[in-house]
């Protein structure tokens, strides 16, 4: 049997494994496995061998120490009371607009992605700080918890992001340019959204209850005390990763400690909460470097069946425009955001996926087509979580919404799921919106 035989039929295997709630790791894994022995003629000596040296080479790899690092700076942060504090100041400026406090929880999200990296991590924090104050001020069902869902999704894009470094890891892409291909896409999804929530308030007026009152200037000033930090611990981490005084790495070390500071100042960080914190961030890192390790037995099982090459080859000669082509790959993203995660789909797809997009000419050289795509597929990655049946950001949040029907939330979901298909289109047609920060330097 051929490799691209053994390839296809493994393949195969593998998507069913996963359709009947395999863990995703264990699925790529025995993939991995299965692939070698069949192609090294069952030679079980050789297959844990090469076991020993791949899980050593990945996940002793320096970049990867960010994620544990950027998790546990997301765990501060959310112990430190910082989501409470973004809300209430976004709320002060904006909440007495139409819609206005669906507006602040959009652009709280967007504040605490920039000191979280999760989208998980950002949904559920939020939901708790913004959920009950949409619903006491009679808000929608359906509005409160897609908004909440959507805008949750802002921890994955707005840099740092965990699952943009793993992108970078897997393409052996420049973390720091990634970072700064992020920040433009991020930015314009925080606007989108919250243009789609004027849309939606205007288009069901009874979905946004009675408006707020204005708050005074010097409420509004009182409020910006409790933003301080983050703007000051953002500031700090990627303005010293963009400037050059140290590395990724070092920069989630500093955002740590200095979010770990913060909270340990407010008094909410005692030593039963430090361990919570620790404890929570091995469990999240060891299950990232679990599914990274599959993913590395996956790729194994990729190069000996030789089915990424056969892949860009086909894109090659399909006769397909390159525009077309990607257009599928993130149509195939769109529909496996509905069964899978976010990092399990990214690790699944990207070493069959990303040798066709660089075989395929963008009018851009190679290091910007890797970064323009990278951007594009943490976009409809992001779109998973928020689209049925397996959003994860849309059960999250439903979870906390006490007699709101599922079907409210995919239906209050599904207007930012426009939003982000529009900001899609616009960043697949104007591929130097995502490369300008990296052009020019910063």
């Amino acid at each position: 049997m051929s490799g691209l035989a053994v390839g296809g039929w493994i393949f195969v295997g593998l998507m069913v494994a996963m359709v009947v709630r395999l863990h995703v790791a264990t699925a790529m894994f025995a993939a991995g496995a299965a692939a070698f022995l069949i192609m090294n003629e069952g030679d079980a000596n050789a297959l844990l061998f090469t076991i020993n040296n791949l899980a050593y080479a990945r996940l002793s790899n320096y970049d990867l120490a960010v994620v544990p690092l950027f998790i546990l700076m997301g765990q501060f942060a959310t112990y430190g009371g910082l989501s409470q504090a973004l809300f209430r100041c976004a709320a002060a400026f904006i909440g007495h607009w139409r819609g206005g406090l669906a507006m602040a929880a959009t652009l709280a999200c967007a504040g605490f992605g920039a000191i979280c990296g999760s989208s998980l991590a950002t949904a559920a924090t939020m939901g708790q700080v913004a959920l009950p104050e949409l619903r006491r001020n009679g808000y929608s069902g359906a509005l409160a918890t897609g908004v909440l869902a959507a805008g949750g999704t802002l921890g994955i894009l707005i840099p740092p992001s965990i699952v943009l470094v793993i992108y970078a890891v897997l393409t052996e892409q420049n973390i720091v340019k990634m970072f700064m291909a992020a920040l433009i896409p991020g930015i314009l999804a925080a606007i989108g959204y919250v243009i789609t929530v004027s849309i939606f308030v205007r288009l069901s007026p009874s979905s946004s209850g009675a408006l707020a009152p204005r708050k005074s200037m010097a409420e509004r000033w009182q409020s910006l005390k409790g933003v301080w930090p983050v703007a000051t611990i953002f500031a700090l981490v990627l303005g010293g990763i963009y400037l050059g005084w140290f590395t990724p790495t070092e920069g989630a070390a500093v955002g740590a400690v200095a979010t770990g500071v913060y909270a340990l100042g407010t008094g909410r960080l005692d030593w039963p909460t430090f361990a919570t914190c620790i404890l929570q961030t091995a469990v999240a890192s060891a299950m990232i470097y679990f599914i990274i390790l599959g993913a590395a037995a996956f790729n194994t099982f990729l190069a000996l069946t030789q089915l990424p090459q056969a892949a860009a080859d086909w894109g090659r000669t399909s006769g397909l425009s390159p525009m077309a082509i990607l257009t599928l790959i993130l149509i195939v993203y769109i529909i496996l955001g509905c069964i899978m995660d976010s990092l399990s789909m990214m690790l699944l797809t990207i070493p069959v996926f990303y040798p066709v997009v660089m075989a395929l000419d963008f009018g851009l050289n190679a290091e910007e087509t890797a970064i323009w795509f990278g951007i594009l597929v943490l976009i409809v990655v992001e779109v998973g979580l928020i689209t049925p049946p397996v959003g994860l950001n849309l059960f999250i949040i439903n979870s906390m919404a006490t007699g709101v029907p599922i079907n409210d939330t995919y239906r209050g979901a599904f207007p930012f799921v426009l939003s982000d298909m529009v900001r899609t289109a616009i960043l697949v047609m104007f591929p130097a919106i995502t490369l300008w920060l990296v052009r020019v330097g910063f």
